[in-house]
């Protein structure tokens, strides 16, 4: 079957991460196809219902990765959809140990039931554009055939790598099945709610002094877009997906009405730790990477394959604007420790330039 290709009707669909933001849209988008006959949810025994209400039509199945065995042989399941992976460390629910367990042992674990599902024909796996690190001797722009130059500093980027490594295995002992990775640009949008959106709903947004490096966003709606079309199209191989054109993270601080601070590289994980102490989020070395570096790829495979491009990235970002224009307000107290994080920023741009006379 050629790529682009129509199959026929899947008729059992898994997706993975039901209890998060994107597996829980997935899912539900998938359950209103009335090409699918039956869409199943696979989450741990201890995730909540924070999206209930979206996922009518949805079998919902708790159970660990781990314990998955023959599961997925005797749903008799057609397409695995994979999405249940974390982002960034969460010191509340095991750090950086717990996101290496659910986003590598996890992935390996399901792969392995896959394996033993003989009437399985397509995996979908969420992958990054993280997969690419981020380096001074990065390339203008990446494409899918693109080796890192540098090994990623972040957590999310190496469990990238190892996630695809154990993606291509399967690949090769499953020639069968379709496989099809998606190396999505970071999200953005009315309703994503990320690391990323947090750090750019601040009043105050950190930046490396000296950087201002150009970004890549992804509208959520056209990430939905394209994974409905990689379970009901066949696309084997890896896409990256973006949003077209790039903003650089000035241009993204303006368009937000936000004012930078300015801080020195190895100032920035105090600046993040203010933004943690303040409510925002976790900023981890992946997207302190990022923000120096900057990161851009190319879309062509994906807008020929799949006959589709996302709206560009300064439309996505326009749209998440709209959707957040002034929720970010301070109290009097997280207003003088972001004036005092202004302040430590001056005083560190200013020690380096004596240093540097």
């Amino acid at each position: 079957m050629t790529p682009g290709s129509t199959p026929g009707a899947p008729g059992v669909v898994v997706v993975t991460g039901l209890g998060r933001y994107l597996g829980a849209h997935v899912a539900a988008r998938l359950a209103a196809d009335p090409r699918i006959e039956r869409v199943i949810g696979i989450d741990p025994p201890d995730s909540g219902g924070e999206f209930a209400d979206l996922l009518d039509g949805v079998e919902r199945l708790r159970v660990d990765a781990g314990s998955l065995g023959n599961l997925l042989a005797d749903l008799d399941v057609d397409v695995v959809v994979h999405l249940a992976l974390v982002t960034a460390p969460d010191p509340q629910h095991g750090g950086r140990g717990a996101m290496k367990e659910q986003n590598v042992i996890g992935t390996m674990q399901l792969l392995a039931a896959c394996q033993r599902a003989p009437r399985l024909r397509k995996v979908v796996v969420r992958s990054s554009t993280a997969a690419y690190g981020a380096s001074f001797r990065d390339p203008a722009v990446f494409t899918e055939e693109t080796e890192p130059r540098e090994v990623p500093r972040g957590g999310f980027g190496r469990d990238i790598l190892d996630i695809e490594g154990y993606v291509r295995g399967f690949r090769r002992r499953r020639p069968d099945v379709t496989g099809t990775v998606l190396r999505f640009a970071p999200f953005i949008g009315s309703t994503a709610d990320t690391t990323l959106t947090r750090y750019f709903s601040q009043p105050l947004v950190p930046t490396v002094f000296g950087r201002d490096p150009r970004l890549q966003f992804l509208h959520f709606d056209d990430a939905l877009e394209v994974l409905h079309r990689s379970v009901v199209e066949d696309h084997p191989g890896t896409y990256n997906v973006a949003g077209p054109g790039v903003l650089s993270l000035t241009q993204a601080i303006r368009r937000a009405g936000r004012v930078a601070v300015p801080v020195l590289e190895p100032g920035l994980s105090n600046a993040a730790a203010l933004a943690r102490g303040l409510g925002f989020g976790r900023i981890g070395l992946d997207q302190v990477d990022l923000f120096v570096h900057g990161r851009v790829v190319d879309t062509s495979r994906l807008e020929r394959e799949y006959g589709f491009t996302p709206r560009s990235t300064a439309a996505a970002f326009d749209d998440f604007i709209r959707a957040h224009h002034g929720r970010a307000v301070l109290t009097r107290e997280q207003l003088a420790a972001a004036e005092q994080a202004v302040l430590d920023g001056i005083r560190q741009v200013r020690t380096a330039v004596r240093e540097r006379s």
